[in-house]
């Protein structure tokens, strides 16, 4: 039977639940489990796609051609599962669908409400998503209060009962603030957080504590006797240099052995791949400055596959990516460019923005590894690698991308009469 570990937020959003999540399922599939995630977002929007990046950070598209929320990119790059439609839902596709249901007469004239009917949809939706697999890692977006959350959050009460005590736990993961003024961890606002959790009918198995300093003994101790867990099941999270450094956090306090425990789970963790990943990433062989240019630069989470491929690529290469960011808005002329661009190795332009238009580029929706050049047989040129092929789009003097691309030939001038046409470059 699957078991189930939901993972709730209090305090604060943004503290890294997906993060949680994520590393929790690295460890547990470590031990040889077959494991997956999902994540329960309660915003009314249907899904992410037609939000704003600046609202939202990114969307992560999955390969059935889901637009999800980003954590899903994280989920795919901590575990080997590959995530899909079913691994994300929001509060406006359940509504959508008992909607619907009520439309066809599915209900057979009944009074549609909450409970059950929103809460049936969501526990389905779980089950649905989890499949057979020997763990599912629930992740419910938002902050414990919320009232866009209460419904998720009925529902896991339910299916907790539904499947069992050993069969499901719940972790909390929440803020212990510094005050620097007194020099404390202040645990007010978790007990706080707890309580409301409780108020529900939840009752947290362990908590997850985000904070900047060491969390003490005597900490850990008053927590679990105002939040009522064991002082073991309280877990510090407490910030690191890389977030892939999260598992080993946790697999030092001994977390997946107690929830194993916890679930009747016997498989013992293996950790040496993280471990190395981490050493190589700590200890770099050689550094490369990348551009990351692109009109959503203020919010660094709208690129945010892009930056964890740069770290994943960097690893793999021994080497340490530093990223320099350019808003293309701001950049008018060439002194603006030169200026933005100096002391780069190389950049990848996300998207359009700046007066050298990159309209056609971004209406292809291609991801080009570009590489400025200059005078180039007198024409202003970028460097492109297209389908393994290193291609020129030229530039006219107002700045326009022509319709048209030419190879390089190996003294470096453009072979024109090879030039392929927008039609077929996209082909």
């Amino acid at each position: 039977m699957t078991r189930y570990i939901f993972v709730t937020g209090g305090v604060v959003s943004s503290l890294g639940k997906g993060i949680a999540s994520a590393s929790l399922a690295a460890i547990l599939e470590s031990r040889g489990l077959n494991v997956t995630i999902l994540k329960l977002d309660p915003y009314i929007n249907v899904d992410p796609g037609t939000m704003s990046p600046f609202q939202h950070g990114e969307v992560f598209v999955t390969d059935d051609g889901a637009e999800t929320d980003l954590d899903l990119g994280h989920y795919e790059r901590y575990i080997r599962k590959t995530m899909g439609k079913r691994n994300n839902f929001t509060s406006g596709r359940v509504y959508e669908d008992v909607l619907r249901k009520e439309r066809r007469g599915d209900y057979l004239g009944g009074t549609v409400q909450v409970i059950p009917h929103i809460t049936d949809e969501i526990k389905r939706r779980i089950v649905e998503g989890a499949g057979d697999v020997d763990v599912a890692l629930v992740e419910i977006g938002g902050t414990v209060g919320d009232i866009e959350s209460q419904p998720f959050l009925e529902a896991i009460r339910q299916l907790s009962l539904d499947v069992g005590y050993f069969n499901s736990l719940i972790v909390h993961l929440t803020l212990l603030p510094h005050v620097f003024s007194s020099g404390e961890i202040k645990t007010k606002p978790t007990q706080h957080s707890v309580m409301k959790l409780r108020e529900i009918g939840l009752s947290p198995d362990f908590i997850f504590c985000r904070t900047s300093r060491k969390v003490t003994k005597p900490i850990k101790e008053k927590l679990a006797l105002f939040c009522n867990v064991k002082s073991s099941h309280v877990i510090e999270n407490r910030d690191v240099s890389s977030i892939y450094e999260v598992p080993l956090l946790f697999e030092k306090q001994n977390v997946t052995e107690m929830i194993c425990k916890r679930l009747q789970l016997k498989n013992k963790p293996s950790i040496e791949k993280l471990e190395n990943f981490m050493n190589i990433y700590k200890n770099p062989t050689h550094t490369v400055r990348i551009a990351m240019c692109g009109k959503y630069t203020e919010l660094h989470d709208a690129y945010k596959s892009i930056l964890e491929s740069f770290v994943h690529a960097g690893v793999e290469n021994n080497t340490k990516v530093d990223v320099s960011w350019i808003n293309t808005e701001k950049i008018h002329n060439d002194n603006h460019a030169k200026k933005a661009f100096k002391n780069i190795d190389d950049m990848l332009w996300k998207d359009a923005g700046c007066s050298t238009e990159l309209d056609y580029a971004e209406q292809s929706s291609w991801i080009l590894f570009l590489k400025y050049l200059d005078d180039l047989e007198g024409e202003r040129a970028i460097e492109a690698e297209l389908v393994g092929k290193p291609y020129h789009f030229i530039i006219d003097e107002q700045h326009h991308w022509s319709r048209w691309a030419a190879p390089k030939r190996t003294d470096g001038s453009f072979d024109h009469d090879a030039a392929l046409s927008g039609d077929d470059l996209i082909e």
